[in-house]
């Protein structure tokens, strides 16, 4: 059922929901959904996502009158990292994911702004994200499910969650490839390949390990400090969590391995040919003397004079040969 009340549209507006609890139904407002239309009293919390592209969003914000400043500079900073701030009931903060492309989804990380105030949830992002997407789609599916705001701050992070599983068991094919190449017979060098699977792994687990911290300390605060409902959603939120930050330091730990195994192979392979090369410099070596010898403009030179000199002096190269392989032998090189 859309409403129509007049008034300015929401700068910035990516969509915005009024959802009733009781009712366990969510209503969707359209595109030029006004600033009445979110205020409008019901029964029920109003979900609000908007994009930081428009530079008319923090003045909006500020014009909401129930929105305090500090919350306000949250919701529009773009600053990256994450951060969850508990004050007089309210929750907000910034958290990561990731973002999507107009045809695909990346592993790029993004930054999703959020605000619990009374009965409103605000968030803001500059790009198109991937779990916030999921969110809404999760909220047109099943309504029933969300029946306060922190419910759709949940939803979030669920959503956040899922996205890492997936992400981790693509890594985790990414390195079974590598690895079936490096166990290999054939040597390959595979860190060009192995490093930007690192390179995320290592950034999914330091935001991952970030926002677990900051869900802990959360949780600790007062109870006067947390809005209704946050104590028992941040004990599902961490136990999801934790269980997905095992998985990523398994994955870390791997990879890992898997780069001092190439290292290891690369070593092996680099000393084996320089053991070949002071093979060849130490069988080398004595001809090397025998012909310097013979190549020295001095008078009274053997073979200088007479007949199958050429032919006695390369016997001396071939003899030195063998003596140098003897040595070699004798003293357990070859």
């Amino acid at each position: 059922m859309t409403i129509n009340l007049s008034g300015p549209t929401i700068p910035g507006i990516v969509w915005a929901y009024r959802c009733h609890g009781e009712e366990r139904s969510c209503t969707r407002l359209p595109p030029d959904a006004t600033h009445d239309q979110i205020m409008l009293p019901f029964d029920g919390f109003v979900w609000l996502h908007l994009s930081l592209a428009d530079q008319r969003v923090p003045a909006f914000l500020e014009s909401l009158g129930t929105v305090p400043a500090d919350v306000v500079a949250a919701l529009t900073t773009h600053e990256t990292h994450a951060s969850i701030t508990l004050d007089e009931q309210k929750i907000y903060g910034t958290l990561v994911d990731f973002q999507r492309e107009f045809d695909s989804e990346t592993r790029d990380i993004g930054w999703l702004h959020y605000a619990v105030v009374d009965r409103m949830i605000i968030t803001t992002r500059l790009q198109p994200l991937r779990s916030i997407d999921r969110v809404r789609a999760s909220l047109e599916k099943n309504p029933g499910r969300c029946r306060q705001p922190i419910d759709i701050f949940e939803l979030i992070v669920i959503e956040f969650q899922r996205t890492l599983i997936s992400l981790v068991m693509e890594l985790t094919e990414e390195l079974n490839q590598i690895e079936d190449i490096v166990y290999d017979v054939d040597a390959r060098d595979e860190r060009r390949r192995l490093a930007p699977v690192r390179r995320t792994i290592v950034r999914l687990h330091r935001h991952l390990r970030t926002i677990l911290t900051l869900m802990r300390r959360a949780s600790a605060s007062d109870d006067d400090e947390m809005p209704p409902g946050f104590d028992d959603t941040a004990s599902r939120l961490m136990a999801r969590l934790e269980s997905v930050d095992y998985d990523v330091y398994a994955l870390q730990e791997r990879a890992r391995l898997l780069h001092e195994e190439i290292d290891s192979k690369l070593s092996s392979e680099t000393n084996r040919h320089l053991y070949i090369l002071s093979l060849m410099t130490a069988f080398l070596l004595p001809p090397s003397l025998v012909t310097g010898f013979f190549g020295m403009n001095t008078s009274d030179l053997p073979f200088a004079h007479g007949v199958g000199g050429t032919t006695l002096a390369f016997g001396f190269i071939v003899l030195s040969v063998l003596c140098a392989w003897w040595i070699l032998r004798r003293a357990r090189i070859l």
